[in-house]
């Protein structure tokens, strides 16, 4: 494998980070059927990089962004035992560059930064049928914990 970085995304990454939004975009289009047409936005990039309480990571290789993702301190329900959690979103890493351990070396670093924010719980969501992901969050040590289910009427 080629050597990767891990280093916090800056505005001037922005560009990049708009075009691997796209990309989640499109993979998780064939997964959801309540997506509006293009063009659709999931994050507010500028905001989620402003976020005392968030962190965007990016993968780099030879001065290019190959992956992205984020985590962000979310409260818990009050039934919970953990008060707050972090969420990890925007897990992306560009097709070229999969299969050489890149979500992994996020992954390690997400929850090095969620230890480090005092946290005890990581979460994500992942569709369901996308079966790459589930075995990609797995193999980082994630297990399924609910299943949101819905009914078009």
């Amino acid at each position: 494998m080629k050597e990767v970085y891990i280093r916090h995304a800056t505005l001037d990454d922005l560009e990049a980070l708009l075009l691997f939004e796209q990309g989640v975009i499109a993979a998780e289009r064939p997964y959801d059927p309540t997506l509006r047409e293009d063009p659709i936005s999931y994050y507010n990039l500028p905001e989620l990089l402003a976020n005392p309480r968030a962190v965007v990571l990016v993968a780099e290789q030879h001065h290019q962004i190959v992956g992205s993702g984020y985590a962000r301190i979310q409260p818990a329900k009050a039934y919970h035992k953990h008060l707050e959690y972090a969420y990890l979103g925007f897990m992306y890493v560009e097709p070229g560059s999969r299969g050489q351990g890149i979500n992994g070396l996020l992954m390690e670093a997400f929850k090095q930064w969620t230890a480090a924010q005092g946290l005890t719980e990581l979460r994500l969501e992942v569709y369901a049928h996308n079966e790459r992901a589930v075995r990609a969050y797995e193999k980082a040590g994630f297990a399924a914990h609910m299943l949101e289910m819905r009914l078009s009427i």
